[in-house]
C-alpha cells in the first residue's frame, strides 16, 4: 500500500467530520433566525440536517455550545473585514466609520437568514476564545497605530478598544430590533459618539 493510500481514509474521515460540523452550524443559524434563540431546541437543529441525533452530540453538548461556535465562526470571518478597514483608512474618523459600518453590515448579513433577525435574547458571548481575542487585538492595534501616526489622540488603547467593541455590540443589537435596520445610520452614530460624544452624535442624527 502506498503512503498516499494509507493516509486517504484519515483524510476522508476528517472531511466528513468537517462537513457534519458545518451542516450543524448552518442548520443552527437558520433555526435561530426562524425561531429565535430561546425557542429553538437541539431537536430543531438536528431536524435541519440529515444527521442522526447521536451525531450531533459528537460535536456539541448543547445549543449554547452551538451558539458559541457560530459566534467564533463569525469572528473568524469578520476579522479580515476589520483589517481591510484599517488598511484603507486615511483618517481616524474614516477607520472608525468603516470598521463600525463593516460590523453592522456583517450583522445584517449574518442575522437575516430566516424569516426574521435572530432573537435579541441571546446568551452572553464569551470574549476569551482565541477568535474573540483576535478581534480585540486587531481593534487595539488599529487604535495604537492611529495614535502613533498622529491620526488619533494618545489614549489608553485597551480601554478604548473595549469601549468601541462594547458600543458596536450594543448599537448593533439595537439596530437589528429596528424596522428596517439601518447599518449606515448606526455607523454614523457610533463614529460620532466615539469622536465627539453625545453632542456630536446628536449633530450627526
Amino acid at each position: 500500500m502506498s503512503e498516499a493510500a494509507a493516509f486517504e481514509p484519515i483524510g476522508k474521515r476528517e472531511r466528513a467530520k468537517a462537513a457534519n460540523r458545518d451542516a450543524i452550524l448552518k442548520a443552527a443559524r437558520r433555526v435561530f433566525a426562524q425561531l429565535g434563540y430561546e425557542a429553538a431546541t437541539v431537536r430543531d437543529i438536528i431536524r435541519g440536517t440529515e444527521l442522526a441525533s447521536g451525531t450531533f452530540y459528537n460535536y456539541f453538548r448543547s445549543k449554547e455550545e452551538v451558539f458559541e461556535a457560530l459566534s467564533d465562526d463569525g469572528a473568524r470571518r469578520f476579522k479580515p473585514l476589520l483589517r481591510a478597514a484599517r488598511e484603507r483608512a486615511e483618517t481616524f474618523e474614516q477607520y472608525l466609520h468603516d470598521a463600525f459600518s463593516a460590523y453592522f453590515h456583517f450583522l445584517l448579513e449574518e442575522r437575516n437568514v430566516g424569516e426574521r433577525p435572530l432573537d435579541e435574547r441571546q446568551p452572553h458571548v464569551r470574549t476569551d476564545t482565541p477568535e474573540m481575542i483576535a478581534i480585540y487585538e486587531e481593534v487595539r492595534l488599529s487604535l495604537e497605530d492611529a495614535a502613533m501616526r498622529g491620526l488619533a489622540p494618545r489614549i489608553d488603547s485597551d480601554y478604548l478598544a473595549h469601549a468601541c467593541i462594547g458600543l458596536a455590540q450594543e448599537v448593533g443589537a439595537a439596530m437589528l430590533r429596528r424596522t428596517p435596520p439601518d447599518a449606515d445610520a448606526a455607523a454614523r452614530f457610533a463614529t460620532a459618539f466615539v469622536l465627539r460624544g453625545i453632542e456630536g452624535a446628536a449633530r450627526n442624527d
